[in-house]
């Protein structure tokens, strides 16, 4: 049976990452929604898994803007306003890196919160960074927030990129903010 990695119909009821970030795509999709809000993805490490996990979950079309795959450093600064300085000087597996994405695509397609991801999965290392180092950002109206979530997955580049998935689903919810009732 030939399934796309985001599908997990079939699989054992055993959890995996891509079950967990199914799971969160559903409740953030209808957390948005009640908020009257919409998230849009920059991604790089991720390479779209991000924005198919939530385009994959129902409610998708009212909440998800879409998304920016900027796996080149060059496009990070082109698309989405990256600064090229910090770029030049940090690399592109920077947290500060990850928080500027999720600035730009937050703009970049007027969404009410944007998430990044950025981080090496392999099979080299990146800009002095080791395999499996991830940043994943949130920006929304009440800032940015960039956390390093720990992977303990080795070289494994699927499942690096299956953890920063669900690390940039868990700071979105972590960070949804309602609409103030004053309507500002």
């Amino acid at each position: 049976m030939n399934r796309k990695p985001w599908d997990t119909a079939g699989d054992s009821p055993q959890r995996n990452g891509l079950d967990r970030a199914d799971d969160l795509a559903r409740r953030l999709h209808g957390a948005l929604a009640a908020a009257e809000h919409t998230v849009a993805v920059a991604e790089s490490l991720t390479a779209g898994r991000l924005g198919a996990v939530l385009a994959e979950a129902p409610g998708a079309s009212r909440t998800f803007r879409g998304g920016v795959i900027a796996y080149a450093t060059e496009v990070k600064a082109s698309v989405l306003g990256v600064d090229e300085r910090l770029l030049a000087e940090e690399g592109a597996v920077h947290g500060e890196v990850a928080g500027q994405m999720a600035e730009g695509v937050r703009r970049l397609m007027d969404a009410s919160y944007g998430v990044a991801t950025t981080g090496v999965a392999g099979p080299d290392t990146q800009d002095g960074r080791r395999i499996g180092t991830l940043f994943v950002a949130v920006s929304g109206p009440q800032g940015t927030v960039v956390e390093a979530p720990h992977t303990d997955s080795g070289h494994d580049r699927k499942a690096i990129q299956e953890r920063a998935v669900v690390a940039a689903l868990e700071l979105l919810r972590d960070h949804l903010r309602p609409p103030r009732s004053d309507g500002l």
